[in-house]
């Protein structure tokens, strides 16, 4: 995806209506990984958090589809709350948790002034919607449950999950809908991106 991209910052009803639906299917999706997460700690070795990327991906896709300022809170913390209206297994925590991992990443598309959607900067707003979660994780105090090895795995799997699917997945998925001309709802298809998919 090129950074040729540029129009209007301010978000338009469309834009926000975009960002809702996308928040909608996600929202639905987190609400279903809570089983999968479940499944995968029977692993042990930390292993689920590999799976922990996925409650992050609202915030990533949205932007990387609208391309402005505040859309990846907005997703997220909407998503968040679509989780928590369908009986999230998580209670309000699942909304809390979406408000910091929005910041997270919204922070990191602020620092390459909303222009950059490439991959690199996708994995980027992945990691930083991690730490954010990890954020509200020590604060619950459950960082103080882990130590020494077990410690080192929990952030490594964590942060490999978020690079993984809430950056990797995320920007691929976008490129596919551009490809399908879908995106084109909120924005035209540059002859840059069009070149780009062809790569």
């Amino acid at each position: 995806m090129s950074t040729a991209y540029k129009a209007s910052k301010g978000l338009k009803l469309t834009d926000i209506l975009v960002t809702v639906v996308i928040a909608v299917v996600f929202g639905l999706i987190y609400r279903i990984w809570g089983p999968v997460y479940d499944l995968v700690k029977v692993f042990g070795l930390q292993a689920e958090q590999l799976t922990y990327g996925m409650w992050f991906i609202a915030s990533t896709v949205a932007f990387l589809i609208i391309r402005k300022p505040g859309v990846a809170l907005l997703a997220e913390v909407a998503a968040a709350s679509g989780e928590l209206i369908t009986g999230s297994q998580y209670g309000v925590e699942a909304l809390t948790y979406g408000i910091l991992q929005g910041i997270g990443a919204e922070v990191v598309f602020a620092l390459f002034a909303y222009r950059s959607y490439s991959l690199a900067v996708a994995c980027l707003a992945g990691i930083g919607a991690g730490l954010g979660s990890l954020g509200m994780d020590w604060y619950k105090g459950y960082l103080l449950e882990l130590q020494g090895w077990n410690l080192t795995l929990y952030f490594v799997f964590r942060f490999i999950g978020c690079i993984v699917i809430t950056g990797g997945f995320a920007y691929y998925l976008v490129k596919a809908l551009e490809a399908t001309g879908v995106t084109r709802i909120v924005r035209p298809v540059s002859e840059a991106d069009r070149n780009a998919l062809k790569d």
